[in-house]
């Protein structure tokens, strides 16, 4: 039975009728029988070849490669081999100008390149799916060809949103403004204060793009590259009306980007579901907690962080280490301190959070509110405007990632009744410079409860 993975490749499995002993449970029907694609390796891991290995391997390469959207604009590096952990990105220092008149038959003294080096961890990532030999013998689908198609998909959304959740975090950040219906509009300072009424627009792009270019951020192929949920797409469009060029009316059709739909202001636009949604507006169990007490220096050594000092506040509410690295504002008449929670202690009901809430005063009855969505609980959606080599990640090719089949009688399984198929990718990234990147986060039109925190 022979079916197409999206027109790219043919891949060949036994049928129903077949009888296939040992290990191998996988093979070419129309392989010779000396062929090494038949033979298994006895005790193999697998039982499958070196080539057919390798052919798997570059199935789920090129069938993840339509989710790796966020992948596609870092600086590459090969996953380190025998070297530990840790891979090292390099950034550039831009070199001054140089104003001092050249003395006719003198050598200037030069200038010298520096050379930054960022440092960062690989991890593994991975997972797979247990297939039964009845499902084997009467699957009309050729399974592992329908497996790997699920895990390749899955494969590439975990390892963009790794790089994704990376260069969210930078430190610029452009809040698109409130718009009234007569027309006015409102400076907005925080996430917390996005709603509907926050779109972005087509003068917030153009203000993007001057941003990075006040930064001399370089271009990628001569422009900016902005990645962007449907839904504030959407939005965009509906304001840009005859300004948006759609890719149907590109001169050069093969020079469009993995997911692009258009360009605007100099900014091609990069569309993904995977953008960053901040929806999640509950603290556990609650939608907010309660403070009973608060102190700016709490260096009691409860907190799970291992943080020595920092400011704790005693809640009413029960809590969990789930909301570790969870952002947060306190607000009363005082005014609004955001902060992160890095750590709880949760017999005596502590939040730990990473700041002072200096500016404040404290009351019992006061809130903690999360900061990770909008005005009254609203999504807010990130925006990501990109320069050229604003972040690196690790290479997915090279070893970064791995398609595992492991055939029926393989480890506790006496009565060959088990197989899997699996991947496992090696990935980092780290953000480089940070002012060649924004982060534009706005409301949508787009609004409803069904939308989730990604």
């Amino acid at each position: 039975m022979t079916r197409s993975c999206k027109g790219m490749l043919d891949l060949q499995l036994f049928g129903a009728g077949e009888v296939v002993h040992g290990t191998q449970a996988f093979v070419n029907v129309n392989a010779p029988a000396n062929s090494k694609e038949y033979v298994a390796t006895p005790g193999s891991e697998s039982g499958l070849s070196a080539e057919m290995k390798t052919f798997y391997d570059k199935t789920l390469i090129e069938l993840s490669g339509p989710s790796l959207v966020f992948d596609q604009f870092g600086q590459k590096r090969p996953i380190p081999q025998n070297g530990g952990k840790t891979i090292e990105f390099r950034k550039f220092s831009s070199l001054p100008k140089a104003l001092t008149p050249i003395t006719e038959g003198v050598t200037p003294t030069g200038s010298k390149l520096t050379v930054v080096p960022v440092t960062t961890t690989v991890d593994q990532y991975g997972d797979y799916v247990e297939l039964t030999d009845m499902i084997e013998l009467t699957s009309v689908d050729p399974i592992v060809v329908e497996a790997t198609k699920q895990l390749a998909d899955q494969a590439g959304r975990t390892i963009d949103t790794v790089v994704r959740n990376q260069i969210i975090g930078g430190t610029n950040v452009y809040y698109c403004p409130k718009v009234s219906a007569d027309g006015k509009e409102t400076e907005v300072t925080s996430r917390s204060d996005l709603g509907a009424d926050a779109k972005l627009r087509v003068k917030d792009v153009f203000k993007a793009a001057a941003i990075l270019k006040a930064m001399n951020a370089p271009s990628i192929d001569g422009s900016y590259v902005a990645v962007i949920h449907p839904y504030v797409a959407y939005d965009l469009m509906q304001d840009a009306e005859g300004q948006w060029l759609d890719i149907q009316k590109y001169t050069d059709p093969a020079t469009v980007l993995q997911g692009e739909i258009g360009t605007l202001g100099g900014v091609r636009f990069v569309q993904t579901t995977e953008a960053k949604v901040y929806h999640d507006g509950s603290l556990g169990s609650a939608k907010e907690l309660t403070v009973t007490a608060y102190t700016d220096s709490a260096s009691d050594g409860t907190c799970t962080s291992g943080i020595a000092t920092e400011s704790r506040v005693t809640v009413s509410e029960s809590v969990t280490d789930a909301l570790v690295g969870r952002d947060i504002y306190y607000t009363n008449t005082s005014g609004k301190v955001f902060a992160t929670i890095v750590g709880v202690n949760t017999s005596s009901k502590y939040i730990y959070l990473d700041a002072p809430l200096s500016g404040i005063t404290y009351a019992s009855g006061d809130k903690l509110i999360s900061a990770n969505c909008g005005k009254d609980g609203a999504a807010v959606f990130a925006t990501m405007f990109l320069g050229a080599n604003a972040y690196g990640t690790t290479d997915i090719g090279g070893g970064g990632i791995e398609h595992i089949v492991k055939q029926k009688g393989y480890g506790n399984d006496p009565l060959n009744q088990r197989s899997s198929v699996g991947w496992k990718a090696t990935k980092a990234a780290a953000r480089l410079v940070e002012e060649y990147m924004l982060r534009v986060e706005s409301g949508s039109s787009f609004n409803g409860s069904s939308i989730e925190t990604n």
